[in-house]
């Protein structure tokens, strides 16, 4: 069973076979894929599934707090599980490649800067849009 079919069964949602599926090739992910991505897997397994289905489950699922939705400019609602561990992601505008990363020290720097301001941190997001290095024209 896979992890986003236990905390849907945790929080009392029925569980169809195909939301079974969508939950498995969601939990299976180690993207963040949209819902068109998400219905290609899905369809792969089950070609009854409809996108209909898929946009319908997939918006249970963020409503309960089990997927978080993203927007990382490509025009393009994508998905991931909700993680006990704090990440941000460094998103690459040329090849669209999204990477998953902790720093302490960014994790800190926001708290001061809220403490600074006279606010205590209590959630935050951090998306940071960059092209490589080398195409960049700003090689060091």
């Amino acid at each position: 069973m896979s992890r986003i079919e236990r905390l849907c069964i945790k929080q009392g949602m029925r569980m169809t076979e195909q939301r079974k599926i969508i939950a498995r090739v969601l939990s299976e992910a180690d993207d963040h894929p949209d819902v068109e991505e998400v219905h290609s897997r899905a369809a792969k397994i089950d070609n009854r599934i409809s996108i209909a289905t898929v946009y319908r489950t997939v918006s249970l699922f963020e409503d309960a707090g089990i997927l978080e939705r993203h927007d990382f400019r490509d025009g393009r609602s994508r998905y991931e599980q909700v993680s006990e561990d704090h990440h941000d992601h460094l998103i690459d505008l040329q090849s669209g490649t999204v990477i998953e990363f902790s720093n302490q020290q960014i994790e800190r720097l926001q708290e001061l800067v809220a403490k600074e301001l006279g606010y205590k941190l209590v959630d935050h997001r951090l998306e940071l849009y960059c092209v490589p290095l080398e195409s960049s024209g700003d090689q060091k």
